[in-house]
């Protein structure tokens, strides 16, 4: 029992570290992966290894190749842009409700929380942590609404929105700035009651980092 619960432990290990290098971008698409050079850097066997890849190919995040390893798998073909049109709706559906409801000072507060942690993230040049607030904001957009399974699907878009963010910010980094300073803005259409204006300051925030949601292809 013991050695099966270490084995558990080590997999969820290498699962964690694997899936953040790919997140993160230090593992760019494309890139092809041992099983020796993951076990060697998270220093376990390579059994977890084996469990840790099966794990990530059933998220689509590696293709396997038996005896030569694995490949990150590129983003496909217009997930980008049905990632993009999810957000759109289940956030403007959001802000529709906040606009009915209110939105609560606990949520308020969470948001500004999140956009000042954006400020010191772009003032250290932080991509990685930046796509990481950066979706941490949206999703508390749609926590705020207080639909539930809204919020418990647009969690499931987090990992793909933060593999898109480095994607798109790591050439522009001093666009961080001004994403900060356009979360500023939507919290304030938000706290003003105005779903509509904030669904167009939301698609043109979007937009501007990732390309039109309409587009084929991976965007950019």
């Amino acid at each position: 029992m013991a050695a099966t619960t270490g084995r558990s432990s080590a997999a969820q290990t290498v699962y964690s570290v694997t899936k953040e290098l790919i997140l993160s971008g230090e593992l760019a698409a494309g890139t092809l992966i041992s099983e020796g050079e993951i076990a060697t850097r998270v220093q376990v066997s390579r059994t977890p290894v084996r469990e840790a890849f099966l794990r990530l190919e059933s998220e689509e995040l590696l293709a396997l190749h038996p005896k030569r390893g694995a490949v990150v798998v590129p983003v496909p073909p217009g997930e980008a842009a049905d990632v993009l049109e999810l957000r759109q709706a289940l956030e403007r559906s959001a802000a529709e409700r906040i606009a009915r409801d209110g939105l609560t000072a606990d949520g308020e507060q969470r948001l500004r929380d999140l956009i000042a942690h954006q400020r010191d993230l772009a003032g250290a040049g932080d991509v990685h942590g930046f796509a990481a607030a950066d979706e941490a904001f949206h999703r508390g957009i749609v926590d705020a609404s207080g639909n539930r399974l809204a919020s418990r699907f647009y969690s499931t878009l987090g990992d793909r929105q933060r593999r898109m963010s480095v994607s798109a910010l790591r050439p522009r980094p001093q666009r961080l700035h001004v994403l900060a300073d356009e979360h500023e803005t939507l919290l304030g259409h938000l706290l003003a009651g105005a779903a509509d204006t904030f669904a167009v300051a939301l698609r043109a925030h979007l937009t501007a980092t990732h390309g039109s949601p309409g587009r084929s292809g991976s965007d950019r």
